[in-house]
């Protein structure tokens, strides 16, 4: 891995020791350039879970991803960096509160004096790592995060009460989330495959881009602009995310339309 290049992508310097300090800087700077996004998924181009393919993607071409893609590219770079890091699955909530497949979401740990859990590729979750052995609430800019004991030595990420997704202790590999990739990005049931979106942090609240539509909240009020055209759209993406397309990712109804004209 280049790592002055994936650094330069985020505007820092090579941190002189792998500690806490330098992982609050490297996930904050990760979330605030790295934007989460499933554009390829809409472009037609394929998820390939390999270290080039992904440095290639978010560094050489500026773009972003989602959980696998970010946080195993994450996970390499500070592996070069000289931290002790293992990537780890986890099973999203459903807005039910049950739990969704293995291999859902995958999140990366970080050993130090403690175990620490960083994840830039969850959209809007702690902006700075937290102790995976806390026993009470961590403040964080983005809420209150509370780690707790779930069965079978599993363990539960709460977002200001409200259950996020459920780890499990054994260490994963990257290329052992290819299968549930593939069913992300291409399962009509996968809510990534339902149609384009890309969001960044931005200050006092977030702005994302889905579909045509351009959303910005700030000091939690929320405004949509509705992007005329595909041009204003590829401005938008240029603007607010800094990635260049060449065309406007299509939502799933907008390709089916395209793969079969009316007559």
């Amino acid at each position: 891995m280049d790592v002055a290049a994936y650094l330069d992508r985020l505007g820092l310097d090579r941190p002189a020791t792998a500690d806490v300090a330098a992982l609050r800087t490297l996930q904050e700077r990760h979330l605030a350039v790295v934007p989460f996004e499933n554009l390829s998924i809409h472009l037609g181009e394929p998820i390939v879970l390999d270290a080039e393919a992904l440095f290639d993607k978010i560094v050489r071409r500026r773009r972003g991803g989602f959980c696998y893609e970010l946080n195993g590219l994450f996970a390499a770079l500070l592996g070069e960096l000289g931290f002790d890091v293992t990537l780890q699955a986890a099973k999203v909530f459903r807005p039910d509160g049950t739990v969704g497949p293995p291999l859902d979401h995958a999140v990366v740990r970080v050993e130090l004096e403690e175990p620490w859990l960083a994840d830039v590729g969850f959209g809007r979750f702690s902006r700075f790592p937290l102790r995976l052995s806390a026993t009470e609430a961590q403040a964080d800019p983005d809420g209150e995060f509370l780690v707790l004991d779930a069965p079978y030595g599993d363990i539960d990420v709460l977002q200001d009460g409200k259950p996020q997704y459920r780890i499990e202790r054994r260490p994963r590999a990257l290329d052992e989330f290819v299968p549930t990739a593939f069913w992300q990005a291409t399962s009509p049931d996968s809510h990534f495959t339902r149609g384009p979106t890309c969001s960044l942090p931005a200050e006092h609240g977030r702005v994302t881009l889905a579909g045509g539509k351009l959303i910005v909240t700030t000091h939690g009020v929320r405004t949509e602009t509705r992007l005329s055209g595909d041009q204003e759209t590829l401005d938008a993406y240029r603007k607010e995310f800094g990635i260049e397309l060449d065309r406007v990712p299509l939502t799933r109804a907008a390709r089916s339309s395209t793969m079969n004209p009316p007559e």
